[in-house]
């Protein structure tokens, strides 16, 4: 669990961290509060579509059944022009789950997410509070790249929802971090912005798994004065954790 208390060399990485992720270095006050997002709870989310997609038989699968379900998946259009299926990446046993949008093109040549600009960014964001990107595990909302890396059509999201659904049931995260509009509001079953659900704490499902919902880092990349925005995210999730 991660705390507050860091050695000199860990503040000295964080810093190096933030600097590449093009923050500008500030210390919270001793209270922390009046720097930091509030993070308000809001009530349990009900009838996500990654456990009522419709009827599936992935409820038993193993790791291995259900990448090589996901594989081989024709369930969408999608598949049609993929070079491979995103699976996903990471440790099986990760406290922390990273959700983002879908593949993009490196993605699809590499079979793994976030492996461009945005997955450099995403790792110094996760150095920055601390996590290896080998002690999260990483996934996507929809596991084939869409064409032009538009967003996921709806029937989409949907086909690949049981999927991200048995991963998170395997998985048994403490916390989750959806990355983007697409990833929240597929998660969250809402069209609400971005905006309006940062500094709020929602539950994934019926269950106690906090969903802390913050900017994707293609996002980031495009609109580098909302880093601070997804810096105070992290802070508010790393504090979160370290009270489960």
């Amino acid at each position: 669990m991660i705390g507050w208390m860091m050695s000199s060399t860990e503040q000295d990485n964080r810093l190096h961290y933030l600097d590449s992720m093009g923050i500008q270095v500030w210390r919270r006050r001793e209270s922390g509060r009046d720097e930091q997002m509030p993070v308000a709870e809001s009530g349990a989310v009900k009838d996500n579509p990654a456990a009522t997609a419709g009827q599936d038989d992935t409820g038993g699968l193993d790791w291995e059944a259900l990448r090589e379900r996901v594989l081989s998946c024709t369930g969408c259009a999608l598949h049609k022009q993929r070079t491979q299926a995103v699976f996903g990446v990471g440790s099986h046993t990760a406290q922390w789950l990273i959700i983002g949008e879908a593949p993009g093109a490196d993605e699809d040549r590499q079979g793994e997410p976030f492996v461009g600009r945005a997955g450099k960014l995403l790792n110094n964001m996760l150095l920055a509070i601390g996590l290896q990107r080998e002690e999260v595990y990483i996934a996507n909302i929809v596991k084939c790249r869409p064409p032009n890396n538009r967003e996921p059509a709806p029937e989409e999201a949907q086909s690949c929802a049981p999927y991200l659904a048995r991963q998170i049931a395997l998985i048994k995260p403490k916390i989750i971090i959806a990355l983007g509009r697409v990833a929240a509001q597929n998660l969250l079953r809402t069209d609400s912005p971005v905006g309006s659900m940062r500094g709020k704490r929602f539950y994934y499902e019926q269950s106690d798994i906090p969903i802390i919902v913050t900017y994707h880092p293609a996002y980031l990349l495009r609109s580098p004065q909302e880093k601070r925005k997804a810096w105070q995210d992290l802070l508010a999730a790393q504090e979160l954790f370290s009270s489960l």
